[in-house]
């Protein structure tokens, strides 16, 4: 890697020991990706993918305290993942005993070294940063130090940024010294397609399903899509973009992918159309049957495969405003048709702390409140993490929840028949 005179000086130890560390780990990450150079990052704002205060991450907490020590702060503030826990959410004395006695024992304490170190400010807690209520949406080109994937993938296909699948530590040092190696989806040649997707089906398809069948086909690879701007259009407005964050996510975690392009809709394959595809892509056809095969491929991992769910995860990535808006519609409308007042499974809608402060300024939240579903800004997949947790039989529409955790997935349309008429 070519260094340049100022980045080879902080590499010598001119701004000190903990600089030079930090440098020389993001030197070493980029060795091993053959990165030629290091390049500055020029977002207003990173994210950060370590938000949880587990006990057993020990190493982290004296890394961060070492890098506090020295009087070393985050070049840029920053937004991190949700936390953990929420009173408001459904747990049992138990589950609440393994949380914060064995589990997120070191939150407060995680919470404070953020807080020092650049956080933006108290309810930065969330995976969908980029949403507008939250504040930290890159712009387009901007180059990024983030790790969330989620987030990552969003940034790059969406809004057009340029970042790394980074892991959790490699963003904030990113953030410290400025600069990140230049490889992979920074690069021209790295954001070209390698997979054609040709989109068959007779309907929409579910967001969160679609991504699924790619993710798991294409992996790490970047993906053009053909056929989906024809059931959204080709301005990224908010019911694109909110297809679009669940869509992501769910090529991200079924798969490794960071970058996607839809025809007609995304920024760069709008700018360059099929010149994007590189020479000899792949190619994958999704029809209705394909979607089907997918689905009915998914493992069922709950101890009793016909339990009745204790428990459902709505958010996983974060909703957006419009979706808990609708969502509250689409309760309140199926509760009415089948004869109940509230939902019939426990539910919990989580949404960052900042879209949760805008929808309780709305009618919806207490007509959302009064069919028993809860908000929380928890992140569903560390609740999932608690052993006595993760033994319940939980639905979800989530990919990535289903993906990560024992949480078994239903499209949207079956959760809804879930929770206000029962069965599936």
């Amino acid at each position: 890697m070519i260094l340049t005179e100022k980045q080879q000086a902080i590499l010598n130890g001119a701004e000190g020991e903990t600089m030079a560390k930090v440098m020389k780990t993001l030197v070493m990450y980029g060795d091993a990706f053959e990165a030629e150079k290091l390049v500055p990052i020029t977002s207003k704002y990173n994210h950060l993918v370590t938000s949880f205060g587990l006990k057993v991450m020990s190493p982290v907490y004296d890394l961060m305290q070492q890098i506090l020590d020295a009087g070393v702060a985050s070049g840029q503030k920053f937004s991190v993942d949700p936390r953990p826990l929420d009173s408001k959410v459904p747990a049992n004395f138990l589950q609440n005993f393994v949380f914060k006695n064995f589990m997120y024992t070191k939150q407060d304490f995680y919470e404070k070294q953020l807080d020092k170190l650049g956080l933006m400010d108290k309810d930065a807690f969330t995976c969908t940063c980029y949403m507008d209520e939250v504040g930290n949406k890159p712009k387009k080109g901007d180059i990024l130090s983030w790790a969330e994937s989620s987030a990552v993938v969003y940034a790059n296909s969406v809004l057009g940024a340029r970042c790394n699948r980074n892991s959790g530590i490699i963003d904030i040092m990113g953030s410290i010294v400025g600069y990140v190696p230049y490889f992979g989806l920074l690069t021209d040649e790295g954001r070209k397609a390698t997979w054609v997707i040709k989109l068959n089906t007779t309907k929409k398809p579910d967001a969160q399903l679609l991504g699924s069948a790619i993710g798991m086909k294409v992996m790490e690879d970047v993906p053009y899509v053909i056929g989906l701007d024809k059931y959204l259009g080709s301005e990224l407005n908010d019911e694109a973009c909110t297809y679009l964050k669940d869509f992501g996510a769910a090529t991200a975690s079924n798969g490794a992918v960071g970058l996607y392009h839809i025809e007609n809709l995304t920024p760069e394959a709008k700018e360059m159309g099929k010149a994007i595809i590189a020479e000899g892509a792949k190619e994958y056809i999704i029809d209705d049957a394909e979607l089907q095969r997918v689905k009915d491929n998914y493992p069922v991992i709950w101890k009793k495969k016909d339990a009745k769910p204790k428990l459902c995860f709505m958010g996983c990535p974060h909703m957006s405003l419009q979706q808990l808006k609708d969502w509250t519609d689409k309760v309140e409308k199926g509760l009415k048709e089948n004869g109940n007042k509230k939902v019939l499974i426990p539910t919990v809608f989580t949404a960052a702390p900042k879209v949760l402060e805008e929808f309780n300024k709305t009618e919806y939240a207490a007509r959302l409140k009064a069919t028993g579903v809860v908000t929380s800004y928890i992140c569903p997949l560390m609740y999932m993490n608690n052993p006595l947790c993760k033994t319940m039989p939980v639905i979800t529409s989530s990919n990535k929840l289903r993906t990560y955790t024992s949480a078994r997935y239903y499209s949207d349309d079956e959760i809804l028949n879930a929770l206000t008429k029962g069965g599936k």
